[in-house]
């Protein structure tokens, strides 16, 4: 239990001490990105599912 307790005060010390964390309009910037990108690659899959979906129902249908 003593290397699990010094583990997590070592973590605690890491996080509050010896990490730089972003501003607050950078973190708003970063995701925004995120969350465009997110979009054009659900945009770009779902139209890729649509014209395959297509291809295929008319491909069958021409037997």
């Amino acid at each position: 239990m003593e290397k699990f307790t010094s583990f997590l005060k070592s973590s605690w010390e890491e996080i509050t001490q010896h990490v730089t964390w972003p501003p607050f309009n950078e973190l708003q910037a970063n995701t925004t990105l995120v969350l465009v990108g997110s979009l054009i690659f659900a945009f770009v899959v779902g139209v890729m599912d649509f014209v395959f979906e297509n291809a295929l129902k008319l491909f069958y249908q021409s037997f």
